[in-house]
């Protein structure tokens, strides 16, 4: 068993970094080996000696991490094989800096018992051992849990939301509703817009009430999403790849499903396919505008429950009637 190569050793929790980071529950007080070390001679180095952490081993070549080797495997292996093929030569690490959470979750998700932290030339910083990863993954589960209930700050303005007043409910919804209307007016007048192709094909205008019940039903669920998930610190970056997929595909489904059924009743393709790319786009920029009205509404300081679904609305019943006359101009003879 090699010297330690190392600093002395960084006691979890110390000035080993800022705390919160995986540094700051490194320490450096690890079996520390070479990869061409036998296993033999590792056990036999094991024996009598105090480690703050002695379920992973750590490889390294001049201070550099190499790899990690859990107990049970060297406790498994022969005798006579060396290091470099007990151990893992692309364990999980992270860098000095990062934060406990993504430290810990980054460790499970790899399966070990261990996390090494290495800087920014693969040098072993230290380890962070597995009492450590579970008390960081059990401090940010009380943290969220308080979130959740209300006692920080995100989710104490959410709780008071719910237990407040009918005439402070009334002052903090009339207003968005009030913009609601002025919505609801400018759709009559884009409606009005659009009457000589309702003359023309009466038809067109059976779709306009699903439609813009899809896109509110797809822009309800991604507020939902989106406001659950500002209450409880998860920010709205985290979720508008997903989402914005999610709206895609279910845009795409649930366009191809009217497409079929509108050429096998009324047999009009044109008219199917005004409706298919309406239900597309409508549900696609749904998403969109529920992840960023409630970002901007909880950036300004507002509360997001309040003013997210009736300008959502808006907005969404808008860019639908829109988009589907403008399909229904080009694709509707």
């Amino acid at each position: 068993m090699t010297d330690k190569t190392i600093p002395a050793p960084a006691l979890p929790g110390s000035a080993n970094g800022n705390p919160g980071t995986a540094a700051a529950h490194a320490t450096a007080n690890v079996p520390i080996v070479r990869p061409d070390e036998s296993v033999d001679a590792v056990l036999r180095g094991l024996r009598g000696r105090h480690f703050s952490s002695a379920s992973v081993v750590a490889v390294c070549v001049d201070g550099e991490l190499r790899g990690l080797a859990t107990i049970e495997r060297i406790l498994a292996a022969p005798h006579a094989a060396t290091m470099d093929a007990v151990m893992d030569p692309e364990p999980p690490v992270v860098g000095p800096g990062t934060d406990q959470e993504s430290a810990a979750w980054r460790a499970v998700r790899h399966g070990e018992p261990g996390l090494a932290v290495v800087d920014a030339d693969g040098r072993l910083v230290g380890l962070v051992p597995p009492q450590r990863l579970l008390e960081v993954l059990l401090e940010e589960h009380d943290e969220d849990l308080a979130r959740m209930g209300g006692f920080m700050r995100d989710a104490a303005a959410a709780r008071s939301a719910t237990v407040e007043t009918v005439r402070r409910r009334l002052w903090h919804r009339l207003p968005w509703l009030a913009v609601g209307l002025v919505g609801a007016m400018l759709s009559a007048v884009l409606m009005g817009a659009f009457e000589a192709e309702l003359s023309a094909n009466l038809v067109v205008a059976y779709f306009i009430p699903g439609i813009v019940y899809l896109a509110d039903a797809v822009g309800t669920q991604t507020e939902a999403v989106a406001i659950r998930g500002l209450s409880v610190g998860v920010g709205i970056r985290r979720l508008v790849a997903p989402e914005t997929l999610t709206g895609l595909m279910v845009g795409a489904m649930l366009g191809g499903l009217m497409f079929a059924v509108i050429v096998g009743v009324w047999q009009d393709p044109g008219l199917a396919a005004a409706v298919a790319i309406a239900t597309l786009a409508a549900s696609s920029s749904a998403v969109l505008v529920a992840l960023a009205l409630p970002w901007l509404l909880h950036r300004l300081g507002h509360d997001p429950a309040f003013g997210s679904g009736p300008l959502a609305t808006v907005v969404q019943d808008l860019l639908t009637i829109v988009v589907y006359f403008a399909a229904v101009t080009v694709l509707v003879r």
